[in-house]
């Protein structure tokens, strides 16, 4: 039983014990908190573990830099720790499309309380096109040459192979809701995938024995659902080109900087409600692609995981807060405990609503196994 879950997958050239992976997760915990809960999630012996948003600039105000010793570091330990369990760990390498400039004016707001998270959202949301429309085109080429020498230090510091991401900047770009530049970043669906593509291919340049997944964002319009990434019509024309660039698999999923319960959505959306919920989003891509797809989205039912992969429909399966709830998900299903499993109900109390209260992610859960 679950044989198809638990045999081994090649991801470009990253070989993975079995095909359960940690999706990339903004934890907003404390150094120590997170390395445990990364080992945790590791001992718990899923396959990989994506560490999210590693920033490809030398100089970032978001998450920790591969570029200074520090940083260098901490993800070399990180790398450590997946590695003592056999567990392969895989860089998301980003650039934030946060407008500094554009959130400045939302301070005083903010402080005082009268600009809540949802509304804040909203407006440095509307930022986001200034910044990308704006952009000169030396900076942006600076911005994708650094995703090849940041995954130079990825690998340095002991990463299995890197991600792409294709939401934040990556996927503003992709998107001609926010992209309405007139040069060769702008206008056509090819213009606009030349950010990714370029992104890729500094990295394939720098690395050409490297495994690249690109998390591939997609936007649903009626009704409308993410604005970054591309449309679902878009697909033929941005996979070939992100191919030819280097890409070795995708990690498909809905696009974001809409309402974060679109993207984390609760047992009771409106839209993503059931298990699997952004998997027919992973059938369209099929269309166009024979490569590795990675489904996310409410994966919680091992019979249900094993399904999909067994019909070749994903062939692996990307958790996040099934994990955080259980890290020991995957031991528990291979060794017959599945109905040991502290299941995720979907509640987002304490994951997306302890990030977005600064208290960082945790599960009802750890109340009680405190």
């Amino acid at each position: 039983m679950y044989e198809t879950m638990f045999s081994p997958v090649t991801l470009g050239k990253t070989s993975l014990k079995n095909r359960i992976i940690f999706a990339p997760t903004s934890m907003g915990l404390k150094d120590d908190e997170y390395k445990e809960k990364i080992r945790k999630i590791a001992a718990g012996g899923c396959g990989m573990i994506i560490i999210g948003d590693v920033p490809v600039l030398k100089h970032t105000l978001f998450g920790k830099s591969l570029y200074r010793k520090k940083g260098f570091a901490f993800y070399q330990e990180l790398c450590q720790i997946a590695h003592r369990y056999d567990c392969r760990i895989c860089a998301q390498l980003h650039q934030s499309d946060s407008n500094l400039k554009g959130m400045l004016k939302y301070i005083p707001g903010v402080l005082t309380k009268k600009i809540s998270s949802d509304e804040l959202r909203v407006l440095l949301n509307e930022q986001i096109s200034a910044l990308i429309n704006e952009m000169p085109e030396w900076k942006v080429r600076e911005i994708t040459s650094s995703f090849g020498q940041a995954a130079r230090l990825a690998v340095a510091a002991g990463f299995d192979m890197v991600q792409i991401h294709g939401d934040r900047m990556a996927g503003s770009f992709s998107s001609a809701l926010f992209n309405q530049r007139k040069d060769c970043y702008g206008g056509t669906p090819e213009n606009r995938a030349r950010f990714a593509a370029e992104a890729v291919k500094s990295v394939r340049k720098a690395l050409p024995e490297v495994s690249i997944d690109y998390k591939l964002a997609v936007r649903l319009e009626n009704p409308d659902y993410g604005k970054a990434g591309i449309l679902e019509e878009e697909l033929p024309i941005f996979l070939p080109l992100l191919e030819e660039a280097g890409v070795n698999s995708y990690h498909v999923t809905l696009a974001n900087h809409s309402h974060l319960t679109d993207t984390i959505p609760p047992a009771s959306h409106q839209a993503f409600s059931g298990e699997g919920c952004f998997l027919p989003i992973c059938d369209q891509v099929r269309r166009f692609t024979n490569l590795p797809i990675t489904g996310v989205g409410g994966l919680t039912n091992p019979d249900f995981i094993e399904e999909q992969l067994a019909s070749g429909r994903i062939q692996c399966a990307a958790m996040s807060r099934q994990l955080i709830a259980d890290s020991d998900w995957p031991q528990k299903v291979k060794s017959g405990e599945k109905d040991k499993i502290h299941r995720c109900v979907r509640c987002n109390r304490e994951c997306l609503g302890g990030i977005q209260a600064h208290r960082g992610v945790h599960c009802i859960y750890d109340h009680r196994n405190s």
